[in-house]
């Protein structure tokens, strides 16, 4: 790991031990590459422990995770299957990953994503400090062959940089987070009938109810695999515009403003006459990618469905509900 400060592996003075809880619902796909992902980590076996969570999934998922225990174990790695049934939700099922975790910080990842071999020991790494509670990693694109998995790759749709810098407090996607454990005695768990928007909650519960503080670990990279067609991509920024609908009601931040008809008729006048010579000529003259010229009319789609999601969404009371440890 080139790093200009001493490597982890190298300073056996701060070597804590590590839970990785990742929910998997319907995640037969994934997993196998997943768990090889999770295999090549470069922290120490006997300090990690992987908690994957069954969250009621109808494919072979179960019998996936498993398996994949068994095999761990023959490897010296402990890797559990865990279940959570009760409730449909990607936090309950994290909130039951770290009820059963031993180690002194959680991370948190996804089924959808790749985290290179150093990820653990980069993204523990700030915690050198000991005033730094929350830590986030940088999200990339795994390189995909449709229009819009080379548009997320080429724009850096999911980077954590962009939440790092919300009007309101900073933030990062459970997609790669880890945070103490000792502070969810502090501040409770993740909301579990929350359906998005739990990441953003969680990391502005901690700032504003204790002095922990946040930290970017941009070297602790994962990859994500991006939506390939528009239904998908649909579904993802309409749950984005109901993740801000969801904050503002809890906590009253700024809602993401509505595009106008003319301002959307604006924008496509100006791609046609202007961004579509402009953007040719670049590929033309080498500078440039097909993805720029049909950038506009993928953003506007993407802000259409954001728009959506948020008007449409009423964050129900049930979701306010905090769990404990």
């Amino acid at each position: 790991m080139s790093n200009p400060n001493q490597s982890l592996l190298n300073n056996s003075s701060f070597m804590p031990k590590i839970s990785v809880v990742i929910p998997i619902y319907n995640g037969e796909e994934d997993l196998d590459d997943l768990i090889k992902c999770l295999y090549q980590q470069t922290y120490p076996r006997n300090k990690i422990e992987y908690l994957l969570v069954n969250n009621n999934s109808s494919d072979y998922t179960v019998e996936i995770l498993e398996k994949a225990a068994l095999e761990a174990e023959e490897e010296g790695i402990i890797l559990k299957a865990l279940h959570e049934n009760g409730i449909q939700s990607s936090y309950a099922a994290r909130n039951q990953g770290i009820r059963q975790a031993t180690g002194d910080i959680i991370a948190f990842t996804d089924a959808d994503c790749r985290p290179i071999p150093e990820w653990i020991e980069e993204l523990i790494e700030p915690f050198v400090d000991d005033k730094i509670g929350i830590v986030v990693g940088e999200l990339t694109a795994l390189p995909g062959n449709s229009i819009l998995e080379k548009y997320a790759e080429r724009y850096g749709v999911m980077s954590q940089k962009f939440l790092l810098e919300h009007s309101f407090l900073p933030y990062g996607q459970t997609a790669n987070l880890a945070i103490r454990k000792n502070i969810f005695n502090k501040v409770g768990l993740f909301r579990p009938y929350l359906t998005t928007g739990g990441d953003a909650d969680i990391c502005w519960r901690i700032q504003q109810e204790t002095n922990w503080k946040l930290a970017f670990a941009i070297k602790a990279v994962i990859r994500h695999r991006h939506r390939s067609n528009l239904k998908e991509l649909s579904s993802q920024w309409r749950r984005y515009g109901t993740s801000n609908q969801y904050l503002h009601q809890l906590y009253g931040v700024d809602l993401m403003r509505e595009f106008t008809s003319k301002e959307i008729l604006y924008r496509l006048a100006r791609w046609l006459i202007k961004d579509i010579p402009r953007d040719t000529l670049k590929l033309i003259q080498g500078k440039g990618s097909p993805i720029d010229i049909i950038k506009m009319p993928i953003d506007l789609f993407s802000f259409y469905a954001r728009n959506q999601g948020q008007k449409k969404s009423q964050l129900p009371e049930k979701a306010k509900e905090i769990e404990w440890l």
